[in-house]
Formats: C-alpha cells, sequence, structure tokens
C-alpha cells in the first residue's frame, strides 16, 4: 500500500474507534503504531511504543500538567470556589441579575487557579447554581452563565489545553499564558454585558449589601490573589519558569488549605488521588497523540493538507478562516484536548507557511475550541452541568448558551483582527 491509502486508512480506523467510545488517547496509539508499523515495518513500530510513553513521562516540561491539575483539585477542596462566589456575591449582588455577574467573574477567579474548563462548569454548577435557583432565576439563564462561565478555565492561566498546545508547536508555554490574560478578561467583561443587556428584562432583582459586607468579603479571597500572583506575576517577571510556577502553585495551595483548616490528612490523600487520576488520564491521551504524530510524519499527511489548502488560493486569511471553521466542526463531536491534539499538528505547519504568529494561533485556537464546549451535539460543559442538575432539559442549557456563543464568536472576530490584543504583554516580558 501507498503511504497516502495507509494515512486515509488510518483516519478511518481512528475515527471508527472514537465512534465505537474507544478512549481516543488508546485510539491515537493504536492507529499511531499500527500505521508506523505498515510503512516501515513492525520492528521499528515496537521500538517506537517502547521509547516513546518513556521520554513522554519522563519530560520534565510536561509536569507542570499534573501540578497545575493538583493546584486546581487543592482550591476546590479548600473551599475557593465557594469564597470567589461569596465576595462576587457581595459586590455584584445589588445589581439586577447580580447573582449571574457573580457567576461569571467566580468562574473567571476560579480558572485562575484551576486551568480545566470541566472542572470549572461542574464546580460553580454546585455553587451558584442552586443560589440562583433559590433567587428565582430560569434555568436557561442559570445554567447558561454558569456554562459559558466554565470555558474560561482553558483561556485564563494557567491552562492545561494551553500547555499542551505548547507542547506540541515547541511553544513557551509561560508567553502562552501571560497572552491568555487579556482575551481572557475580556470574555468576563463581554459574558457580564450579555447577561446584563441580553436577558435584562427577565433577571431578578439584586439583594443590597453594605460596603462593609463587600469588604468582609474580600478576606476570604486573598488566598486566590496570592496563588494567582504567585504563579502568573513570576512568570511574567522570568522570575520561574512555568514548571517551577505550577509546583509552587500546587505546593502554596496545599500549605494554605492546611493553614486554614480546610485540608486534613485525608482530604489530601484524596486530593492527590483525584489529580493522579485526572494526570494519568491526559497523559495517556499525550502518548497517544506522540504516536498518531509520529504516524502522521512518515506518511507526510501534515504537509499534503498544508499543499492542499494554500493551492486553493484563498489567502493567508481566508486559509485561516476555513481552518478555524474545521476547528468549529469538530468541536462539534470532540472535546478540547481531543481537537488540540488531533488538530494542531497537521494545521500548524500551515499557519507557519502563512506567517502567523504561533503564539497568537494559540490563543485563536483555544478561543475557538471554547465554542465547543458549548455547541451541540456534544458541548462537554453543558453534559457536565445537565449530569448535575437533574430536573433541567438540556435542550434548556443549549438555550442558554446562545448569546454567550454570539459573544464568543465577536470576541474571536476582534482578536483575529487585532493580534495586538493578545501579543502586547508577551512583548513586554524581560
Amino acid at each position: 500500500m501507498t503511504s497516502e491509502v495507509i494515512a486515509i486508512s488510518g483516519f478511518i480506523a481512528l475515527f471508527t474507534m472514537m465512534f465505537f467510545r474507544v478512549p481516543i488517547g488508546v485510539a491515537m496509539g493504536i492507529v499511531g503504531v499500527c500505521g508506523f508499523g505498515a510503512v516501515v515495518g513492525v520492528k521499528p513500530a515496537m521500538n517506537l511504543l517502547s521509547q516513546s510513553p518513556l521520554r513522554t513521562i519522563t519530560d520534565f516540561n510536561l509536569t507542570l500538567i499534573p501540578f497545575f491539575i493538583l493546584m486546581g483539585v487543592l482550591a476546590t477542596n479548600s473551599g475557593m470556589s465557594r469564597e470567589l462566589f461569596r465576595a462576587g456575591n457581595a459586590w455584584f449582588g445589588w445589581m439586577k441579575g447580580g447573582l449571574g455577574l457573580a457567576s461569571v467573574g467566580a468562574c473567571g477567579g476560579f480558572a485562575a487557579i484551576c486551568g480545566s474548563s470541566v472542572a470549572t462548569a461542574a464546580t460553580m454548577t454546585k455553587i451558584a447554581y442552586p443560589e440562583m435557583k433559590k433567587a428565582n432565576y430560569s434555568d436557561e439563564v442559570a445554567t447558561g452563565v454558569i456554562a459559558a462561565g466554565g470555558t474560561l478555565g482553558i483561556l485564563i492561566p494557567p491552562s492545561v489545553v494551553l500547555a499542551v498546545y505548547g507542547f506540541i508547536t515547541e511553544q513557551d508555554v509561560g508567553v502562552l499564558f501571560i497572552a491568555g490574560l487579556v482575551p481572557g478578561l475580556l470574555a468576563v467583561l463581554l459574558y457580564m454585558l450579555a447577561v446584563r443587556f441580553w436577558y435584562g428584562r427577565s433577571l431578578p432583582e439584586g439583594k443590597a449589601f453594605s460596603w462593609k459586607e463587600g469588604f468582609a468579603s474580600l478576606k476570604g479571597v486573598w488566598a486566590v490573589l496570592l496563588l494567582f500572583v504567585c504563579v502568573i506575576l513570576a512568570i511574567y517577571l522570568g522570575v520561574v519558569t512555568a514548571t517551577e510556577a505550577a509546583a509552587t502553585g500546587a505546593f502554596l495551595t496545599a500549605v494554605i488549605g492546611i493553614a486554614r483548616r480546610r485540608i486534613n490528612r485525608r482530604s489530601l490523600l484524596n486530593s492527590l488521588i483525584e489529580a493522579l487520576r485526572t494526570s494519568v488520564a491526559i497523559y495517556t491521551i499525550l502518548i497517544g497523540a506522540i504516536l498518531f504524530g509520529y504516524f502522521l510524519a512518515i506518511t507526510q499527511v501534515p504537509q499534503e493538507v498544508a499543499s492542499s489548502l494554500l493551492d486553493l488560493g484563498l489567502g493567508r486569511f481566508g486559509t485561516l478562516l476555513l481552518i478555524l471553521l474545521l476547528f468549529l466542526i469538530m468541536g462539534c463531536f470532540l472535546d478540547a484536548m481531543a481537537m488540540i491534539i488531533l488538530m494542531v499538528p497537521i494545521v500548524f505547519p500551515i499557519i507557519q507557511q502563512l506567517g502567523f504568529d504561533p503564539i497568537w494561533f494559540g490563543i485563536v485556537v483555544v478561543m475557538t475550541v471554547e465554542l465547543g464546549l458549548i455547541t451541540p451535539p456534544v458541548g462537554m460543559n453543558v453534559f457536565i452541568i445537565d449530569n448535575l442538575t437533574k430536573n433541567v432539559k438540556i435542550t434548556t442549557i443549549f438555550k442558554g448558551v446562545l448569546p454567550f456563543v454570539l459573544v464568543d464568536v465577536l470576541r474571536l472576530a476582534l482578536i483575529v483582527a487585532f493580534p495586538a490584543i493578545v501579543l502586547f504583554l508577551p512583548e513586554t516580558m524581560s
């Protein structure tokens, strides 16, 4: 068989296994090894299988993933997410729709110490949804706000998805984190405006809070601010690498939780086990992706795709738009991590040939992937909320996220039109 036939057969096999719910990391690994073996022989494929997983697990740069995951788990178990919501409610609760605004703000704050959209959505559903229901928010508004706010987890640093993008494309993860700051804050602002102006008439009246209550609520969020400053500011100033910042963040989160008596020996052990399970799942996907990457390289799929797209003569931005549309379509069927791992190795050579900044493209891709988290038929955040809110129809949740999808499209257009929104902070790094 020619390499083209083997490549096509490999992709058919991959999507067939995914259809039958084979974990994507396992599916990519099987296709990668078998496809590589079909081109160069069984022995080289077995050598690849024996060496590549070990190199991935022992890669120092990838150790930031389990550290950031542990940081998020410890932050959740020590009650930081609930304190963020209380502070948001104290400062925004007096406004009409204040609980919705507080939920968006809490999602943004929790994203700054979590790094996962699914974890952000799940955590805030448990905290914010019951409060909004007590205040007579409709299911459409309450679930829509949380589903959209949860997407901030993969954009506002630290972000596990951005870290994986940096690993795949060999970009500085610290620079990617800093590049995500302004787009993340812009997302929080636009989501709040969407809550106020889209749902304005249907929102319940707020509850009055005093200045004293507002400032008192800030006492509970000092830990989040300390962690964010220690991690992100240290990266920005060049004091530590992203991996060192991740380790520092996880250690500080544990120390703060223990010092405040929010974490004991049992909860610390449970946090370590939970972080280990999540990390193993991500490493499985990464190992599968790397094996699949060797298959792509040996069959020259990225080069063929790049040549075909460039031959269409759509120009730089026309080709970029086509790539982003492809990500949007894939987002209807795959989760965020799967899309990044499967698609970026194929399209990144095209982006380089077109002369786009790889840091800027990383933020654009993650923003596009965010849309997949709240759009049908998959919408990972939507399904998480659906599982946690038993009496809410999934169609109601999808209806609730509609204004936020429109806002995300607008924000994506702004980032594409004005790359400086992403790049001006990284350019000031020492």
